[in-house]
């Protein structure tokens, strides 16, 4: 785990009041180091070499938890979770994905396009949050 991320995440919950865990810190980690996004049942299994016998609502809280705050991000079509690379939090995301290795690449455009915009507000639409998912062939698979 980065020391940025590990800084951030510290810092954010002493500001904010919000109890930094054992468990939170742990599943923190093991997202963050995962290379690609990484599935609940497998922040479970790690999880489980570092505490023993943990319940799935253990990680399920943690992972809740780093997503409202925007620590992390889900890959809707992967059903994964991933760390945000971002220099800072934020409530939406773009994703470009490789359909072959998996890789996973944050572009860091942190606004919602105008065009969709223009349609929430034409459609009176509050908006919470988004991702944009984008599925392709990265150039080492190609």
């Amino acid at each position: 785990m980065s020391e940025s991320i590990l800084k951030k995440a510290i810092s954010f919950c002493n500001e904010n009041h919000h109890r930094l865990t054992f468990p939170r810190l742990n599943v923190l980690k093991i997202i963050a180091s995962s290379k690609k996004p990484i599935k609940a049942y497998e922040i479970l299994e790690q999880l489980s070499k570092i505490i023993k016998h943990p319940n799935p609502p253990t990680a399920y809280r943690a992972i809740d938890f780093w997503k409202k705050h925007n620590f992390i991000h889900r890959i809707e079509s992967l059903n994964a979770y991933y760390i945000c690379e971002s220099d800072h939090l934020h409530n939406g995301g773009q994703f470009i994905i490789c359909n072959d290795c998996g890789t996973v690449i944050e572009t860091h455009l942190c606004k919602l396009p105008a065009a969709f915009k223009n349609t929430i507000k034409k459609n009176m639409f509050t908006l919470t949050n988004w991702n944009l998912e984008i599925n392709g062939i990265c150039k080492k698979c190609s």
